[in-house]
């Protein structure tokens, strides 16, 4: 079974959630197989994820009865997920209860508060080793989603979990959405090794969260730079979590002083803080910072996991004796490639276990690795991954006359428009859109965007405008 899920304690539990539901082994492993009995045919399967019991039973039984879920979260803009729905056709959706009016079709199964719907379309050809797909950009809902393969989810679980050292008794916090690589690879890492997980509605600002949390007993936390940010807001170095043992930290790269305050926190109360750094294309991690090298490597995000390989891609040698270059790595963890309409499901392993991230990188001379800057058109978001391309799509479909712009880095996005009348409507209408905070976007009105005889935007000088 998937994550041998049915080789562990069955009496044990796997989930627990903050809405009531707690399942064991056994619970999780006759759900897959009820599952199993309803002989669904192999075809994409949308599943609207929420942090939540019912939401990761039918993930787990989608992978172990070999459909394709599309993890895509409860929240998604409902033009959006009607966008993807008529690009990918699913056959069926997995959603929470209340969404099954909304969605229409019928109705044929349901555990612990979502419900399997029956769409109109028709199953399709799949490529054999095509085992998941997910978003590059699930806040801008873009039709471009990363293929992953039998073995890759499998792979990253058991490599993550080694390095981590996770044993059966570790209770896992699932702060982070499951339709996010990282959040998915906190509940693999787990669930591959008998441990438990805890699933969290409640945000880090509300005290509901840390009550969950220590009435249960979590073990281990993984956040993104903004999860810390929140958490050194709310005094979390105050706070009495005794069985707390393990923070982690991906989805981006923390500020020197937050790495340093986050260090200093687990040394000073018997902890561990154990960097990370990795990519929905090589299924979640790739590289690990020993926790005993926090204080000493600042800011970085240390070696490759196990069967990994970390390397740069047009080297260039520094005076200061670091190498620095794009960021590769190789892996059974490395996803098939890329889609962006149902056709592309069909095709083949294009990456052949070796992925270019588009990040820069240095090497230093312990081996150690630090990015150090992106290539793509991509910011990081509150750790959320999000297309600057599929932002300005979206601004255009609503704003057909404005031109818009989006550039920007990890902490903000910078909107550019040269359309007064429209100042004030873009910020909430795109934070609607993308389900992210108004914080995360600024706005800017222009005379003109710069532009080059090819109609390319001049960023440079776009961002000397701000």
């Amino acid at each position: 079974m998937f994550l041998d899920l049915d080789k562990h304690n069955q009496d044990k539990t796997a989930i627990k959630d903050d809405s009531g539901y707690e399942l064991s082994y056994r619970d999780v492993c006759d759900t897959v197989r009820a599952f199993e009995e309803l002989a669904l045919p192999r075809c994409v399967v949308f599943c609207m994820c929420e942090s939540c019991a019912g939401s990761l039973v039918g993930y787990l039984a989608f992978e172990n009865n070999k459909q394709v879920p599309l993890l895509l979260s409860a929240k998604l803009d409902s033009g959006l997920r009607t966008n993807l729905d008529e690009v990918y056709q699913p056959s069926y959706y997995w959603a929470p209860e209340r969404m099954s009016d909304e969605l229409g079709g019928e109705k044929i199964y349901s555990a612990y508060g979502y419900a399997l719907v029956k769409t109109a379309h028709k199953p399709y050809e799949l490529n054999d080793k095509l085992s998941m797909l997910l978003t590059t950009s699930g806040s801008t809902g873009s039709p471009k989603l990363v293929r992953h393969k039998y073995g890759n989810l499998e792979a990253n679980a058991r490599n993550v979990a080694k390095v981590f050292e996770w044993r059966e008794e570790e209770k896992g916090i699932c702060d982070l959405p499951m339709n996010y690589t990282m959040g998915l690879n906190v509940i693999n890492s787990h669930l591959a090794v008998g441990a438990s997980v805890l699933m969290v509605k409640a945000n880090l600002m509300d005290p509901d969260f840390w009550s969950f949390i220590k009435e249960n007993g979590g073990t281990s936390f993984c956040g993104v730079p903004f999860s810390y940010e929140i958490m050194r807001r709310i005094g979390f170095d105050r706070m009495e979590l005794p069985e707390l043992y393990t923070l982690a930290e991906g989805g981006g790269k923390l500020t020197d002083k937050m790495f340093k305050w986050t260090a200093a926190y687990c040394k000073n109360n018997g902890k561990r803080f154990c960097a990370t750094f990795g990519t929905s294309e090589t299924s979640a991690r790739m590289a690990f910072l020993d926790p005993k090298m926090a204080e000493d490597k600042i800011g970085s995000i240390g070696k490759a996991i196990p069967e990994g390989e970390l390397f740069l891609i047009d080297e260039a040698q520094g005076e200061d004796g670091c190498v620095t270059g794009e960021l590769g790595y190789r892996g059974p963890n490395v996803t098939m490639g890329y889609a962006v309409c149902k056709e592309d499901l069909i095709k083949d392993d294009e990456f052949c276990g070796e992925y270019h991230t588009g990040d820069i990188a240095k090497r230093d001379a312990d081996g150690y690795y630090y990015i150090i800057g992106r290539k793509g058109r991509f910011l990081k978001l509150f750790g959320l991954r999000v297309s600057l391309d599929e932002t300005e799509r979206i601004l255009k479909s609503q704003y057909p006359d404005a031109d818009c712009v989006c550039t920007g880095d990890d902490k903000r996005m910078s909107i550019f428009t040269v359309d007064e009348r429209i100042k004030d409507e873009i910020i909430p209408f795109i934070s609607a859109k993308t389900n992210l905070h108004n914080s995360a976007f600024r706005v800017y009105v222009v005379d003109k965007i710069p532009r080059n005889e090819y109609g390319k935007v001049k960023f440079a000088e776009l961002e000397e405008l701000m």
